[in-house]
């Protein structure tokens, strides 16, 4: 195997980064972030069984991921827009998506492989013929590469090499918001949220929160709203939020009012459902490059990890050729980001529905 680039140090593309060093194919990693620590990397993760621990297993880092585990995060708190808990299970320990602080799983992947390029910025990328690939850099510079993975997110420079189709706008937005040293600052609002995860849910809105290892609460607010609301000022304003929320619960609404800091708003985009292309020699896609989709599943940071893991034992099984490395990626690529995109997009609409968070329970009760 010859030159190999990863656009993009998330998690899917250091666990690709990592499954190749274990098999000793080096591969160059760039990241636009300045440094590892340049930005926050966001709150928990539940890390499936089937997706993203086999990915650290095909890592050789599940061990290492073992210690990172949050106690009691996999507890399950589900409430209307009364503040009635409808849903309330416990983490005995034996569930199998055990949650950890996404931070925490990038670091334990950054100390497993050769140094990241930090503040490198792809502006494009064309092709040469062959499979080869001229990458372009922001600082005006090129270089020339065998296998091209774009592993760069939601507005990849990579996926127009293979896919025109960009993603879309799904109708809600998420304000993202802290609430710190919860048990002695926020205390009733410590003991709604509960240990673990927590919904409160209503028609075409409501709050996702769960609680962190370092005592603070991470809430997302969902709002039902136009594409372009996040760039308003009422998308960071407590009073405007406030008001999608004037019907209810006092205690539903203070975890608005005493948020630390600023609010963050952040709509939600997705690629379509079943978003594949054809193959392209010397280039392919992984995690949310590939295929994006709604947080209502629980499978983004999954797949990504999954996808890196099977893309790096893919080019190890082909030395060589990888032509035959990147078919035999893409052929299970697809349907498993098909099934998981279907249930993210389904996920969406039964946590906003009329009736919400009813559907939501009939789901829980029929597992």
């Amino acid at each position: 195997m010859n030159a190999i680039t990863i656009v993009g140090a998330g998690l899917g593309g250091l666990t690709l980064a990592r499954v190749l060093h274990v098999h000793g194919i080096e591969a160059t990693v760039l990241e636009l972030d300045a440094s590892p620590t340049a930005r926050a990397q966001g709150g928990m993760l539940d890390i499936h069984e089937d997706t993203g621990q086999a990915a650290l297993r095909a890592a050789g880092l599940h061990e290492e991921f073992r210690a990172l585990i949050h106690p009691g995060g996999e507890a399950m708190r589900i409430l209307d827009r009364h503040a009635v808990v409808h849903f309330d299970a416990p983490d005995n320990g034996d569930g199998g998506r055990p949650e950890v602080e996404r931070g925490e799983l990038r670091d334990l992947l950054l100390r497993s492989i050769p140094p990241v390029r930090w503040g490198t910025k792809v502006v494009g990328a064309h092709p040469l013929g062959d499979g080869r690939h001229e990458v372009r850099l922001a600082d005006g510079t090129a270089f020339t590469t065998d296998l091209l993975v774009g592993a760069d997110g939601a507005w990849s420079r990579i996926r127009p090499l293979v896919s025109p189709v960009k993603p879309s706008y799904t109708g809600v937005s998420l304000i993202e918001l802290d609430l710190h040293s919860a048990d002695a600052r926020h205390p009733n609002s410590s003991a709604l949220v509960g240990s673990g995860f927590f919904f409160a849910l209503g028609s075409g809105k409501g709050f996702l929160a769960h609680r962190e290892p370092d005592g603070s609460l991470h809430v997302y607010t969902a709002l039902t709203v136009a594409e372009d609301w996040h760039t308003t000022a009422s998308a960071r304003s407590k009073t405007a939020v406030l008001r999608h929320f004037s019907d209810w619960d006092p205690r539903l609404q203070t975890l608005i009012a005493d948020a630390d800091g600023a609010l963050v708003p952040r709509p939600i985009h997705a690629l379509p459902v079943g978003h594949q292309w054809p193959r392209t020699p010397g280039v392919t896609l992984l995690g949310d490059a590939a295929h994006l989709m709604s947080p209502f599943a629980g499978e983004g940071a999954n797949l990504a990890m999954i996808d890196g893991a099977s893309l790096g034992e893919a080019i190890a099984a082909h030395p060589g050729d990888v032509e035959a490395a990147l078919t035999a990626y893409e052929r299970n690529l697809f349907p498993r980001s098909e099934s998981a995109a279907a249930a993210s997009a389904a996920g969406l609409a039964t946590c906003f529905a009329e009736d919400a968070p009813q559907g939501l329970l009939d789901q829980f009760a029929a597992a």
